[in-house]
């Protein structure tokens, strides 16, 4: 049998495994009444009476069979009841502490703000989460840092989140979602992008099976789960194109972006097909000044997970190459059921300084960790 598909670290790699950055860990409510304290009177009555109206034509249920169970690993449920991700003794048990996770990026499920049609209860659940957050995860757990969520298609309204939630240095990065109302290079989403480059802090973007209300598909509501699942990928590259073209990266400069769970093996390809056809068009776009690909190597994060995985490892090597080292960070997707164990992650051989900085030294610097 490989021995590198049954025991990849070496000893020296499993000394150092305990400082391994996850930047995919992902946490849930048990319910909304698990928010209870952090909503005021008038949104608790509102759940209760009203509920939720989100931008889906599948209200109240998900939008494929598998989603049923919300695409979660048969053992991640907690004993005591209550959906998977929703307990931290667990997390910890069977993620943190066997995996040697010395810090796990917050990205919080299921209370349906992005895709939210009632733009006040938005708002009241985004502060509700964030601070719960707080005080449920990070405070008892001190390895777990949390994005800060906003109701992005409000921006006056996340710009006041992102700027309450800044003063605390536990929050590392933003949360919103690809899938958005607008193609999110428009300016109604400019406000958002201005608050995060003066809060120094990263904007992350995590595919939904619903998020905005949009279908993943350009043509339309996929028949089967495996079509919604691998269009992660060309939702990511929808959202890179717009960002470069409509000149986010040149009015801000200093704003940097994480792509998260939407592979990263493409990229080449999207660099390359901007290039071409910017070289051609470039005087519609006369603000986009450099080429595309360069904007998406000095602007642009990939999580690692889900790692298309090449027939010959030289392959995905070219890939990375081409990426950039410092631009890959791991993640796990925990707890779902394509979850990436940190041991079996790659399958070829990384250098130490690979390694080095694919799980932690690249995160530690982009979020500013210890």
């Amino acid at each position: 049998m490989n021995q590198q598909l049954v025991d990849p670290l070496r000893p020296e790699d499993k000394r150092a495994a305990a400082s391994i950055v996850d930047c995919d860990v992902h946490i849930t409510a048990r319910s909304a009444v698990d928010l209870y304290p952090w909503l005021p009177a008038r949104w608790r009555e509102h759940v209760e009476t009203i509920g939720a109206h989100v931008r889906s034509g599948v209200y109240n249920q998900e939008p494929h069979p598998r989603m049923m169970a919300r695409g979660m690993r048969a053992d991640a449920y907690p004993e005591e009841g209550g959906p998977a991700g929703c307990s931290l003794p667990l997390l910890q048990r069977q993620h943190l502490d066997p995996n040697g996770i010395q810090f796990g990026m917050l990205i919080a499920l299921g209370r349906g703000i992005f895709e939210e049609r009632n733009q006040a209860f938005a708002a009241a659940l985004s502060t509700a989460i964030n601070n719960w957050q707080l005080e449920k995860w990070v405070d008892p757990e001190p390895r777990l840092m949390p994005a800060i969520i906003v109701p992005q298609e409000d921006a006056e309204v996340a710009v006041a989140e992102i700027e309450r939630c800044a003063a605390d240095t536990r929050f590392k990065q933003i949360l919103i979602s690809p899938k958005s109302l607008e193609p999110l290079g428009r300016k109604r989403y400019w406000p958002i992008y201005a608050a995060a480059e003066r809060a120094g802090l990263p904007l992350a973007f995590h595919p939904a099976a619903i998020g905005g209300g949009h279908f993943s598909s350009g043509a339309g509501s996929p028949t089967y789960y495996l079509e919604e699942h691998n269009t992660f990928g060309t939702i990511t590259q929808a959202v890179l194109t717009s960002l470069i073209f409509e000149g986010v990266f040149e009015r801000f400069p200093g704003l940097k972006v994480v792509a998260v769970e939407g592979g990263f093996t493409w990229a080449p390809m999207l660099g390359w097909r901007m290039d071409k056809y910017w070289s051609r068009l470039r005087a519609e776009v006369p603000h986009v000044t450099r080429p595309p690909s360069e904007y998406l190597r000095s602007h642009i994060w990939f999580t690692t997970q889900p790692m298309e995985e090449t027939r010959k490892q030289a392959h995905l090597r070219d890939v990375i190459d081409w990426l950039g080292w410092d631009r890959l960070m791991f993640s796990s997707d925990y707890p779902h059921w394509d979850f990436d164990d940190p041991r079996y992650a790659f399958k070829m051989p990384l250098s130490d300084e690979e390694r080095r900085k694919v799980f932690h030294a690249n995160a530690k610097v982009l979020y500013g960790l210890p």
